[in-house]
């Protein structure tokens, strides 16, 4: 808790004191172009990796797989968008790592590595590493160990 604190002291600091050296080297109205520009081409990244994050989701789906991966990349995703429309360098680069491919894909292995995915309508399925995911029935209580959750819910392991 106080990490998240520290980061909403620091981190707008750093922004302010970046946007003003920014601006006073190139320009007020350049810089607020050059932000500006940055969020527009953020927003357009979003929606192109987006749509690419929804179609592999429905793909699995359809082949009925849980489309873990896909939902945890759609969260990085869902945060890179948001830190590219904050104004701001630091922020900006932060949300273009997290719409670029292959950068999200090691954001969603450090989520995933985190967490333990449930799919209520297969049972319990548990991170075993990136993209490995072992099936338990939720009915055999010989394949599931004492305390684990179930139907939909998730718990962290650290």
């Amino acid at each position: 808790m106080r990490f998240i604190f520290l980061l909403f002291i620091i981190v707008p600091i750093i922004e302010i004191t970046l946007l003003i050296n920014v601006g006073q080297a190139i320009g007020a109205w350049n810089t607020v172009g050059l932000v500006l520009l940055s969020a527009f081409i953020g927003v357009n990244m979003l929606r192109y990796q987006g749509f690419a994050t929804l179609r592999r989701a429905q793909g699995r789906m359809a082949t009925g797989e849980m489309p873990g991966r896909e939902m945890v990349e759609g969260i990085v995703l869902a945060v890179g968008g948001a830190l590219l429309l904050t104004p701001g360098f630091v922020t900006d680069v932060i949300g273009f790592l997290c719409l670029i491919p292959f950068t999200r894909q090691r954001f969603a292995d450090l989520v995933m590595s985190k967490v333990t995915l449930i799919n209520p309508t297969q049972g319990f399925h548990h991170h075993a590493g990136p993209g490995n995911f072992h099936h338990a029935d939720p009915r055999d209580s010989s394949t599931l160990n004492k305390g684990d959750v179930i139907d939909g819910e998730y718990r962290r392991e650290d």
